[in-house]
């Protein structure tokens, strides 16, 4: 167990501090730079004796763990010590085969309870999103998650990062995306997202949009 109840860490991402609102769209353009970007985010939880936790792709696992390595980050000391903490989409997004809203949004509540509970009091969680890209059943309703997810986001003092490929999403996912975030990171910057639209507002239009 760590033990941060005697520290207010400082949360940077993209460069920038965080102050209350820490739900974040993050949109690039390749591996290199979303590494660039996101690393010293996870360099800094780590110096501050933090939590961090990926959901990935799991044929991408070994490579990501030497984008830690190389960035100093001794991925395996750590997850040892429970400062790491890295879940395939099968055991995440895709879990019993198909995306289901409701499990996943589940899963982040406890594993952010459970982050607390082992006294990390400043998780942070990089989520690559491309398992929406697969055809399984429920990957339709990502836009309706990430637009719930800001109900659960405020019981909690994390971060929650969802990384996006510009080049594998269509424009409309891309939008709708930006919409349920009230951060977003393109170009390597952060900014206050202008377009975000909150959850009770979001989610009506969505139901609007039925048939």
């Amino acid at each position: 167990m760590t033990d941060t109840t005697e520290r207010n860490p400082c949360v940077h991402l993209a460069g920038k501090m965080l102050t209350e609102r820490r739900h974040a769209c993050a949109f690039f353009n390749s591996r290199a730079e979303e590494y660039r970007v996101l690393l010293p985010f996870i360099k800094e939880t780590v110096d501050q004796g933090e939590r961090s936790i990926f959901i990935l792709d799991p044929e991408y696992r070994a490579e990501h763990l030497r984008w830690l390595e190389q960035s100093g980050i001794d991925a395996v000391a750590l997850r040892q010590r429970g400062q790491i903490e890295i879940h395939p989409w099968e055991e995440a997004y895709l879990r019993d085969g198909r995306f289901n809203p409701d499990a996943m949004l589940s899963l982040i509540d406890g594993l952010y309870a459970a982050s607390n509970v082992d006294g990390f009091s400043h998780a942070r969680l990089w989520a690559s999103m491309e398992w929406a890209l697969q055809d399984r059943p429920g990957v339709t309703d990502l836009i309706e998650y990430e637009a719930r997810l800001n109900y659960l986001l405020p019981k909690y003092d994390h971060v929650t990062v969802c990384v996006y490929d510009l080049a594998k999403f269509s424009a409309g996912v891309i939008m709708d995306v930006v919409r349920t975030h009230p951060l977003v990171i393109i170009g390597g910057n952060l900014q206050e997202n202008p377009f975000f639209v909150p959850p009770d507002e979001f989610l009506r239009e969505l139901r609007s949009r039925l048939p």
